[in-house]
């Protein structure tokens, strides 16, 4: 956002350069503009103030760490893979789960390892973040993006590679401090220059907690976790805020140069294209995915240096988080409405989409529209004070079960449940008993006896039982949940049979 910011700012502007959102003209604009949608509400871009301010807002959080919000959510952030910092995160409330799966990666790089198993067992799971070039493997990029650089620097030219300032950068560092070496290209120049270039080395060292363990065990010894801070001290790599703060007094050639914009449409790289861009020895190699290299090489035509495009996205490919959702099992998946059809440039390549089996339901989503997710709160936990617990006195129904009556006031607070004792007046009588337990036929017909009423008749029905007492004239139906007392106006018998049930029941 700062390094945006910056190079935006060192772009001549007009005062009022808002004609071309009129219909009539942007129409006859080239694509993207054309395509784009709602400019009238394009606004002016943020300043530093207000990175500054937006910010200091923020709460950092730890990888695991539960965050609490308003007692009716919890919050864990968890590694995605994907660069330092990027996490995947889990909402949860106490019988609900939701996943939201960002930009991830399973392969070994510099930040921690991604943790899909956390993940499992969602009721819903909002995908985002997939490979913008799900048919390039990162590994392989990455040897073509050090054969052409090296094939270049011996060929006396200059390469140029316009990135972002963190994220993959780190591992091209890596890579290519091993592979010069190798390639006997130990003392060729690497600089790097970005607003943030200074910053973005230091702090990559020092969140070491966001690194793999090989790297977290390092900073321990204590040694850089990255080499990048080892090159920085040989004076191999140097790096620069921009091309005048000492730039052209440590400046030599053949070199490898890093800075951005990857888009090629501000930053320092719009100098060093125009600069090397008619010597066919130099080479431009992109390795963002998000930007298609003809476009952005196209206001600089015609151009003599070579361009190479190797895609360096270690996200999630289609193959890859197909097997990892199936896996997870969620109920229902969001996802992008693109990633239900195959890419435009390769519409007969149908693996390239998402596809889940039956376990889960694909929500598709585009903008700007809202969907309903088909999830609704059915529970609600409750947690008894001390004081009341203390009260209770639970009667066993059957082994290793026992039940309690619980008479009590609920209370809420921070969206919390908390059961506490009912305060009675002191008029107040004493609750009423509660009955439970399995009512055994042959229990009570022995019940009955014992209080003279032996001539009795059991008939088995579907829905329970039915006990004809035929001396008295009476029926007794007993089913489950409930239980029938026919004495056509005896109240004395009523009495005797109630009491003989409430013998073979427990009373609470």
């Amino acid at each position: 956002m700062h390094e945006m910011v910056t190079f935006a700012e060192r772009v001549p502007k007009l005062a009022n350069g808002t004609a071309w959102k009129r219909a009539e003209i942007k129409r006859l604009l080239p694509a993207p503009l054309k395509d784009s949608l709602n400019v009238e509400s394009w606004c002016t871009l943020y300043s530093i103030h207000d990175i500054k301010s937006s910010i200091a807002k923020i709460q950092t959080v730890g990888f695991s760490e539960k965050l609490d919000l308003f007692g009716v959510l919890q919050l864990t952030p968890v590694s995605s893979g994907y660069s330092v910092g990027s996490c995947n995160w889990i909402i949860q409330s106490e019988y609900e789960k939701i996943s939201y799966l960002s930009s991830s990666s399973s392969f070994t790089t510099h930040p921690l390892p991604f943790e899909p198993s956390c993940l499992r067992g969602s009721d819903v799971l909002i995908l985002s973040g997939l490979a913008e070039s799900p048919t390039s493997n990162p590994d392989v990029m990455l040897g073509e993006f050090c054969t052409n650089l090296a094939n270049t620097i011996k060929g006396g030219g200059n390469v140029l590679v316009p990135c972002f300032p963190s994220g993959v950068i780190y591992d091209l560092f890596e890579c290519l401090q091993s592979y010069m070496d190798s390639a006997g290209l130990t003392f060729t120049p690497i600089y790097f220059i970005s607003p943030v270039a200074d910053s973005s080395l230091a702090y990559s060292n020092i969140y070491a907690e966001w690194l793999c363990q090989s790297k977290q065990s390092k900073v321990y010894l204590p040694e850089p976790p990255f080499p990048h801070a080892e090159l920085v001290k040989n004076g191999k790599l140097k790096h620069f805020p921009n091309l005048h703060d000492g730039f052209s007094n440590t400046f030599k050639t053949p070199c490898i140069v890093f800075t951005g914009h990857p888009s090629l449409r501000f930053g320092d790289v719009v100098h060093f294209v125009e600069m090397w861009g008619s010597s066919s020895a130099n080479t431009i190699i992109f390795t963002e995915p998000g930007f298609p290299f003809l476009d952005a090489l196209a206001p600089y035509q015609p151009l003599a240096m070579k361009a190479c495009y190797c895609p360096i996205d270690p996200r999630l490919n289609f193959g890859q988080v197909n097997k990892t959702v199936r896996e997870m099992k969620p109920r229902f998946v969001v996802i992008p409405e693109e990633y239900t059809v195959p890419p435009p440039m390769l519409p007969h390549r149908t693996d390239l989409v998402v596809q889940l089996d039956n376990d889960s339901q694909v929500l598709p989503i585009s903008y700007p529209h809202v969907i309903d997710i088909p999830v609704t709160r059915s529970y609600e936990k409750v947690s008894l004070s001390n004081k009341l617990a203390t009260t209770l006195c639970p009667q066993e129904v059957r082994a290793g079960t026992a039940v309690a009556m619980v008479n009590g006031t609920l209370q809420n607070k921070n969206n919390k449940y908390t059961l506490q004792p009912f305060e009675r007046s002191s008029e107040g009588s004493s609750s009423n008993k509660c009955l439970c337990g399995d009512l055994m036929v042959d229990e009570m017909v022995a019940s009955l006896a014992k209080r003279g009423i032996t001539d009795v008749e059991v008939e088995q029905t579907p829905s329970g039982h039915t006990v004809h007492l035929n001396d008295d004239d009476a029926v007794v139906t007993l089913e489950k949940g409930s239980t029938h007392i026919i004495t056509h106006g005896n109240d004395q018998l009523r009495k005797t049979i109630r009491d003989a049930l409430l013998d073979c029941l427990s009373q609470m």
